[in-house]
């Protein structure tokens, strides 16, 4: 009973001393003024900000490359700017190795798509290499939840369903810390991830418990950076993608 006496008129004087010195404080006393902000310019319509890394804008697959060391990206590219999963081609990977990041990216299905489950319109974004947020055409298609467009792939359920009509453009806008580990391989930190699909919030700083894996629990293993991975399923799927570019973070 004491204890709690003295809690409460502890805690009743720590509130009367802050009170205390807010008198004697200036405005001029809680500003900042160092270090400067940097300056970002935001890009307008489609166009990524100023310094934003682009690693797809219609006319190349220079960033990019075939997964496993097997040479150039074999994907098509389109007179629209974007470029097409081409069946058994194999998933792709950029050049270049990525921690945390913000990362926008837009994709859409087949207008005529086929398939249904996980058979329909599906591919994947990887991030290093590891972490996929869900593709798939969810329109009329029923599949389990944490397998459907906007989840992180069995681990996580997108908030709502937010994709736009099948053959029109969805956009990602993706939040990513790296997981952190100590000298021997344990987790400090784990990676998490933030998602917006179209605009709207479907994944909120979800704390992932390691990397995407199909059959049985994720478990993490010590790794640095590593490249952006987009997955051609091999069904068949046809999945187009545009206006690629990331902030490193």
């Amino acid at each position: 009973m004491w204890k709690m006496v003295w809690c409460f008129v502890m805690s009743c004087s720590c509130v009367v001393f802050a009170q205390d010195r807010n008198k004697t404080m200036k405005p001029e006393d809680t500003e900042l003024w160092e270090p400067k902000v940097s300056v970002v310019k935001p890009g307008v319509g489609h166009a990524p900000p100023s310094d934003a890394i682009v690693l797809f804008d219609g006319s190349n697959l220079e960033q990019w490359e075939s997964v496993g060391g097997s040479g150039a990206a074999d994907w098509y590219i389109n007179k629209d700017g974007s470029m097409t999963v081409k069946n058994n081609a194999g998933d792709i990977q950029t050049k270049s190795c990525f921690g945390s990041v913000q990362l926008h990216i837009e994709w859409k299905s087949p207008v005529k798509v086929q398939g249904e489950g996980q058979a329909r319109g599906n591919s994947g974004v990887f991030l290093q290499s590891r972490y996929e947020v869900q593709v798939l055409d969810n329109n009329n298609n029923d599949t389990y939840v944490n397998g459907q467009a906007g989840s992180i792939y069995k681990q996580s359920a997108p908030l709502v369903h937010a994709a736009v009509k099948t053959g029109e453009w969805n956009t990602y806008d993706i939040i990513y810390h790296a997981p952190e580990f100590d000298a021997n391989g344990h987790v400090n930190k784990r990676a998490t991830m933030t998602v917006l699909l179209n605009g709207v919030l479907i994944q909120d700083h979800v704390s992932l418990l390691g990397p995407t894996v199909f059959v049985g629990h994720p478990k993490y293993v010590k790794h640095g950076k590593a490249p952006l991975q987009l997955q051609d399923h091999q069904d068949n799927s046809r999945v187009s993608f545009r206006n690629i570019w990331l902030r490193e973070l």
